[in-house]
Protein backbone atom coordinates (compact mmCIF):
# COMPACT_ATOMS: atom_id res chain seq x y z
CA UNK A 1 0.00 0.00 0.00
CA UNK A 2 0.90 3.70 -1.36
CA UNK A 3 0.86 6.67 1.64
CA UNK A 4 1.12 9.93 -0.05
CA UNK A 5 1.68 12.73 2.04
CA UNK A 6 1.26 16.45 0.16
CA UNK A 7 1.67 19.65 1.78
CA UNK A 8 1.27 23.12 0.00
CA UNK A 9 1.60 26.82 1.12
CA UNK A 10 -0.58 29.56 1.50
CA UNK A 11 -1.13 32.57 -1.36
CA UNK A 12 -1.57 36.15 -1.24
CA UNK A 13 -3.89 37.71 -4.22
CA UNK A 14 -2.35 40.67 -4.62
CA UNK A 15 -6.05 41.96 -6.94
CA UNK A 16 -7.28 41.90 -10.68
CA UNK A 17 -5.95 42.96 -13.63
CA UNK A 18 -9.12 43.76 -15.16
CA UNK A 19 -12.61 44.08 -13.59
CA UNK A 20 -14.57 45.25 -16.63
CA UNK A 21 -16.61 43.77 -19.59
CA UNK A 22 -15.28 46.65 -21.33
CA UNK A 23 -11.84 44.41 -22.00
CA UNK A 24 -11.06 42.08 -23.67
CA UNK A 25 -10.52 39.70 -20.82
CA UNK A 26 -11.55 39.48 -17.37
CA UNK A 27 -9.57 38.83 -14.06
CA UNK A 28 -6.35 37.94 -14.45
CA UNK A 29 -4.61 37.18 -10.74
CA UNK A 30 -1.63 38.48 -9.78
CA UNK A 31 0.19 36.54 -6.00
CA UNK A 32 2.28 35.60 -4.66
CA UNK A 33 3.31 31.73 -3.23
CA UNK A 34 4.11 31.46 0.38
CA UNK A 35 6.31 29.12 2.42
CA UNK A 36 4.03 29.09 5.39
CA UNK A 37 1.88 28.69 6.54
CA UNK A 38 0.59 25.09 5.45
CA UNK A 39 -1.87 22.60 4.78
CA UNK A 40 -1.02 19.17 4.69
CA UNK A 41 -2.62 15.83 3.91
CA UNK A 42 -1.88 12.20 4.01
CA UNK A 43 -3.76 9.83 1.80
CA UNK A 44 -3.97 5.74 1.15
CA UNK A 45 -5.94 4.03 -0.78
CA UNK A 46 -9.33 2.69 0.06
CA UNK A 47 -12.27 0.76 -1.21
CA UNK A 48 -14.61 4.19 -0.41
CA UNK A 49 -13.84 7.44 1.22
CA UNK A 50 -13.01 7.60 4.40
CA UNK A 51 -12.35 11.37 6.02
CA UNK A 52 -13.08 12.63 9.54
CA UNK A 53 -13.53 16.78 7.92
CA UNK A 54 -16.47 17.86 5.76
CA UNK A 55 -14.87 19.94 3.52
CA UNK A 56 -12.51 17.03 3.07
CA UNK A 57 -14.25 14.54 2.22
CA UNK A 58 -16.22 16.59 -0.32
CA UNK A 59 -12.85 17.23 -1.91
CA UNK A 60 -11.78 13.36 -1.57
CA UNK A 61 -15.47 12.47 -3.49
CA UNK A 62 -14.29 14.51 -6.22
CA UNK A 63 -10.89 13.28 -6.28
CA UNK A 64 -12.08 9.52 -6.27
CA UNK A 65 -14.77 10.42 -9.26
CA UNK A 66 -12.10 12.28 -11.31
CA UNK A 67 -9.24 9.43 -10.97
CA UNK A 68 -11.86 7.06 -11.07
CA UNK A 69 -10.49 5.36 -8.38
CA UNK A 70 -11.88 3.10 -5.93
CA UNK A 71 -11.83 5.35 -2.79
CA UNK A 72 -9.29 6.57 -0.68
CA UNK A 73 -8.66 7.56 3.31
CA UNK A 74 -7.69 11.06 3.98
CA UNK A 75 -6.13 12.71 6.66
CA UNK A 76 -5.29 16.45 7.63
CA UNK A 77 -2.49 16.67 8.93
CA UNK A 78 -2.09 20.36 9.32
CA UNK A 79 -4.43 23.53 7.44
CA UNK A 80 -4.91 27.21 6.59
CA UNK A 81 -7.25 29.15 7.78
CA UNK A 82 -10.38 29.23 6.13
CA UNK A 83 -12.14 32.47 3.74
CA UNK A 84 -9.13 34.60 5.41
CA UNK A 85 -7.50 35.06 1.60
CA UNK A 86 -4.66 33.10 2.02
CA UNK A 87 -5.98 30.75 -0.53
CA UNK A 88 -7.44 27.53 1.12
CA UNK A 89 -9.82 26.27 -0.45
CA UNK A 90 -7.46 25.65 -3.72
CA UNK A 91 -4.54 24.39 -1.87
CA UNK A 92 -7.00 21.67 0.15
CA UNK A 93 -8.34 20.78 -2.81
CA UNK A 94 -5.18 20.09 -5.16
CA UNK A 95 -3.52 18.72 -2.10
CA UNK A 96 -5.77 16.01 -1.73
CA UNK A 97 -6.43 15.78 -5.45
CA UNK A 98 -2.43 15.06 -5.97
CA UNK A 99 -2.37 12.68 -2.48
CA UNK A 100 -5.13 10.42 -4.08
CA UNK A 101 -3.85 10.32 -7.01
CA UNK A 102 -0.17 9.25 -5.94
CA UNK A 103 -1.55 7.25 -3.27
CA UNK A 104 -3.21 4.78 -6.31
CA UNK A 105 0.36 5.44 -8.69
CA UNK A 106 -1.35 8.70 -10.96
CA UNK A 107 0.03 11.37 -11.98
CA UNK A 108 -2.68 14.04 -10.42
CA UNK A 109 -2.45 16.55 -13.61
CA UNK A 110 -3.84 19.24 -11.19
CA UNK A 111 -3.98 21.90 -13.82
CA UNK A 112 -6.15 20.21 -16.02
CA UNK A 113 -8.40 18.43 -13.40
CA UNK A 114 -8.21 21.80 -11.27
CA UNK A 115 -11.87 22.97 -12.91
CA UNK A 116 -13.47 19.81 -12.02
CA UNK A 117 -12.68 20.49 -8.32
CA UNK A 118 -14.44 23.25 -8.76
CA UNK A 119 -11.02 25.66 -8.58
CA UNK A 120 -9.35 28.28 -11.27
CA UNK A 121 -12.68 29.81 -12.14
CA UNK A 122 -11.56 33.41 -11.76
CA UNK A 123 -7.85 33.28 -10.21
CA UNK A 124 -4.87 31.03 -11.25
CA UNK A 125 -2.82 31.90 -8.69
CA UNK A 126 -3.50 29.47 -6.60
CA UNK A 127 -3.45 26.59 -9.16
CA UNK A 128 0.30 28.10 -10.29
CA UNK A 129 1.94 28.89 -6.56
CA UNK A 130 0.72 24.97 -6.26
CA UNK A 131 2.41 24.07 -8.77
CA UNK A 132 5.45 26.33 -8.59
CA UNK A 133 5.14 28.65 -5.95
CA UNK A 134 6.95 32.00 -7.18
CA UNK A 135 5.68 35.55 -7.91
CA UNK A 136 2.67 35.06 -10.42
CA UNK A 137 0.80 36.74 -12.77
CA UNK A 138 -1.98 35.45 -15.31
CA UNK A 139 -3.96 35.52 -18.47
CA UNK A 140 -7.21 35.73 -16.99
CA UNK A 141 -10.36 34.77 -19.22
CA UNK A 142 -11.60 36.07 -22.60
CA UNK A 143 -14.35 38.56 -21.82
CA UNK A 144 -16.35 36.55 -24.18
CA UNK A 145 -16.46 33.51 -22.24
CA UNK A 146 -17.62 35.41 -18.74
CA UNK A 147 -20.91 37.29 -18.74
CA UNK A 148 -22.24 38.73 -14.92
CA UNK A 149 -22.19 35.12 -14.77
CA UNK A 150 -19.35 32.66 -14.36
CA UNK A 151 -19.17 29.25 -16.36
CA UNK A 152 -21.05 26.59 -15.31
CA UNK A 153 -18.81 24.73 -12.86
CA UNK A 154 -16.23 22.86 -14.04
CA UNK A 155 -16.83 24.65 -17.57
CA UNK A 156 -13.67 26.65 -17.82
CA UNK A 157 -9.47 26.28 -18.14
CA UNK A 158 -7.05 27.00 -15.67
CA UNK A 159 -5.90 30.79 -16.49
CA UNK A 160 -2.11 30.43 -17.85
CA UNK A 161 0.53 31.60 -16.37
CA UNK A 162 2.63 34.39 -18.47
CA UNK A 163 4.92 35.67 -16.01
CA UNK A 164 6.54 33.89 -12.77
CA UNK A 165 9.76 34.67 -10.95
CA UNK A 166 11.45 33.80 -7.92
CA UNK A 167 11.64 36.07 -5.37
CA UNK A 168 14.86 36.83 -3.26
CA UNK A 169 14.80 33.87 -0.16
CA UNK A 170 15.72 36.72 2.05
CA UNK A 171 12.73 38.87 1.66
CA UNK A 172 10.26 37.94 4.42
CA UNK A 173 5.72 38.81 3.66
CA UNK A 174 4.09 39.39 6.71
CA UNK A 175 1.27 37.95 7.28
CA UNK A 176 -1.62 39.35 9.62
CA UNK A 177 -4.76 37.32 10.31
CA UNK A 178 -7.03 39.27 12.71
CA UNK A 179 -9.93 37.42 14.57
CA UNK A 180 -12.59 39.23 12.35
CA UNK A 181 -15.31 38.10 10.26
CA UNK A 182 -13.94 35.64 7.45
CA UNK A 183 -14.26 36.64 3.69
CA UNK A 184 -16.87 36.43 1.16
CA UNK A 185 -16.93 32.53 -0.42
CA UNK A 186 -18.97 30.28 -2.47
CA UNK A 187 -22.37 32.02 -3.59
CA UNK A 188 -22.21 35.60 -1.40
CA UNK A 189 -18.52 36.06 -3.28
CA UNK A 190 -20.33 34.95 -6.69
CA UNK A 191 -22.98 37.58 -5.81
CA UNK A 192 -20.33 40.17 -4.77
CA UNK A 193 -18.39 39.76 -7.95
CA UNK A 194 -21.57 39.66 -9.86
CA UNK A 195 -21.88 43.05 -8.55
CA UNK A 196 -18.60 44.21 -9.53
CA UNK A 197 -18.20 43.43 -12.50
CA UNK A 198 -21.18 44.94 -13.54
CA UNK A 199 -20.18 48.24 -13.05
CA UNK A 200 -16.47 47.77 -12.78
CA UNK A 201 -14.65 51.40 -14.19
CA UNK A 202 -12.33 50.15 -17.01
CA UNK A 203 -10.18 52.93 -17.16
CA UNK A 204 -8.70 51.35 -13.24
CA UNK A 205 -7.92 48.07 -15.63
CA UNK A 206 -5.53 50.57 -17.71
CA UNK A 207 -3.95 52.38 -14.79
CA UNK A 208 -3.00 48.76 -13.53
CA UNK A 209 -1.90 47.73 -16.60
CA UNK A 210 0.38 50.21 -16.57
CA UNK A 211 1.82 49.42 -13.37
CA UNK A 212 2.12 45.69 -14.04
CA UNK A 213 4.03 46.23 -17.01
CA UNK A 214 6.49 49.20 -15.89
CA UNK A 215 6.87 48.63 -12.44
CA UNK A 216 5.84 45.26 -11.07
CA UNK A 217 7.25 42.76 -13.25
CA UNK A 218 10.97 44.76 -13.77
CA UNK A 219 10.78 45.15 -9.89
CA UNK A 220 10.24 41.61 -9.22
CA UNK A 221 12.53 39.99 -12.07
CA UNK A 222 15.56 42.43 -10.55
CA UNK A 223 14.71 41.18 -7.18
CA UNK A 224 13.98 45.24 -6.17
CA UNK A 225 11.76 45.05 -2.75
CA UNK A 226 10.91 48.54 -2.97
CA UNK A 227 9.65 48.93 -6.39
CA UNK A 228 7.65 45.53 -5.81
CA UNK A 229 6.08 47.04 -2.33
CA UNK A 230 5.12 49.41 -4.03
CA UNK A 231 3.46 48.12 -7.39
CA UNK A 232 1.75 45.53 -5.25
CA UNK A 233 0.26 48.07 -2.79
CA UNK A 234 -0.92 50.73 -5.91
CA UNK A 235 -2.62 47.29 -7.55
CA UNK A 236 -4.32 46.62 -4.15
CA UNK A 237 -5.43 49.98 -3.76
CA UNK A 238 -6.96 49.77 -7.06
CA UNK A 239 -8.37 46.87 -6.66
CA UNK A 240 -10.36 48.55 -3.28
CA UNK A 241 -11.26 51.07 -5.54
CA UNK A 242 -13.71 48.45 -7.58
CA UNK A 243 -14.81 46.20 -4.79
CA UNK A 244 -15.12 49.27 -2.43
CA UNK A 245 -19.25 49.10 -2.51
CA UNK A 246 -19.21 45.57 -2.04
CA UNK A 247 -17.05 45.59 1.16
CA UNK A 248 -17.63 48.84 2.52
CA UNK A 249 -14.51 50.59 1.50
CA UNK A 250 -11.02 50.30 -0.56
CA UNK A 251 -10.53 47.68 2.12
CA UNK A 252 -12.98 46.02 4.42
CA UNK A 253 -13.40 46.45 8.20
CA UNK A 254 -10.67 45.82 10.17
CA UNK A 255 -7.94 45.44 7.41
CA UNK A 256 -8.49 49.06 6.80
CA UNK A 257 -7.63 50.22 9.79
CA UNK A 258 -4.68 47.74 10.19
CA UNK A 259 -3.05 48.86 6.42
CA UNK A 260 -3.40 52.27 7.49
CA UNK A 261 -1.40 51.40 10.73
CA UNK A 262 1.03 48.86 9.05
CA UNK A 263 1.44 51.61 6.03
CA UNK A 264 3.63 54.03 8.69
CA UNK A 265 5.89 50.99 9.55
CA UNK A 266 9.27 52.16 8.03
CA UNK A 267 10.16 48.56 7.60
CA UNK A 268 7.56 47.95 5.52
CA UNK A 269 6.81 47.94 1.89
CA UNK A 270 4.09 46.87 -0.09
CA UNK A 271 0.99 46.97 3.02
CA UNK A 272 -2.07 45.48 1.16
CA UNK A 273 -5.11 43.38 2.01
CA UNK A 274 -5.40 39.64 0.79
CA UNK A 275 -8.29 38.60 -1.72
CA UNK A 276 -11.42 39.83 0.27
CA UNK A 277 -9.34 39.84 3.50
CA UNK A 278 -9.41 39.96 6.29
CA UNK A 279 -5.40 38.77 5.88
CA UNK A 280 -3.19 42.07 5.71
CA UNK A 281 0.09 41.75 4.31
CA UNK A 282 3.30 43.37 3.90
CA UNK A 283 6.76 42.99 2.55
CA UNK A 284 9.96 43.07 3.91
CA UNK A 285 13.20 41.60 4.32
CA UNK A 286 14.88 39.03 6.95
CA UNK A 287 16.67 41.67 9.12
CA UNK A 288 13.87 43.96 9.55
CA UNK A 289 11.55 40.96 9.76
CA UNK A 290 11.22 41.49 13.54
CA UNK A 291 10.59 44.87 13.53
CA UNK A 292 7.72 44.11 11.46
CA UNK A 293 5.84 41.24 13.12
CA UNK A 294 6.32 44.43 16.18
CA UNK A 295 4.22 46.47 14.59
CA UNK A 296 1.71 44.32 13.51
CA UNK A 297 1.26 42.85 16.89
CA UNK A 298 0.83 47.05 18.40
CA UNK A 299 -1.52 47.14 15.68
CA UNK A 300 -3.29 44.30 16.70
CA UNK A 301 -3.47 45.91 20.38
CA UNK A 302 -4.13 48.98 19.76
CA UNK A 303 -7.71 48.32 17.89
CA UNK A 304 -8.62 45.32 20.81
CA UNK A 305 -8.14 43.01 18.06
CA UNK A 306 -6.75 39.30 18.67
CA UNK A 307 -4.41 37.55 15.88
CA UNK A 308 -2.14 35.92 14.28
CA UNK A 309 1.13 37.10 13.04
CA UNK A 310 3.07 35.18 10.36
CA UNK A 311 6.38 35.95 8.91
CA UNK A 312 7.17 33.87 5.79
CA UNK A 313 9.67 33.26 3.34
CA UNK A 314 8.05 33.44 -0.74
CA UNK A 315 7.90 29.69 -1.68
CA UNK A 316 10.45 28.74 -4.26
CA UNK A 317 8.89 25.53 -5.41
CA UNK A 318 5.22 24.36 -5.33
CA UNK A 319 3.11 21.78 -3.04
CA UNK A 320 5.81 18.78 -1.42
CA UNK A 321 4.98 15.52 -2.29
CA UNK A 322 6.55 12.11 -0.38
CA UNK A 323 5.19 9.07 -0.88
CA UNK A 324 6.11 5.64 0.90
CA UNK A 325 5.86 2.31 0.51
CA UNK A 326 4.62 -0.07 -2.19
CA UNK A 327 4.75 2.18 -5.84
Amino acid sequence: MTTATVSAGARLHVGFQNLSLARERLYGGIGIGLAEPRVTVTAEPATSVVAADPLLRNYANRAVDVLAVSGVTITLEGSLPRHVGLGSGTQLALAVLTATARAHGLEPRSRNRAPAMGRGGRSGVGVATFEAGGFVVDAGHPTTRFTTEPPAEGDWTVPPVVARHDLPPEWRFLVVVPDADPGRSGDDEDASMRAVVERADPAIADEIAGVVTRKLLPAAAAGRLEPFGEAIAEIGRKNGAWYADAQGGVFRPPAGELVESLEGCPVLSGVGQSSWGPVVYGVTDAAHADEAAAAARDALADRGLEGEVVLAAPAGTGARIRTTGDQ
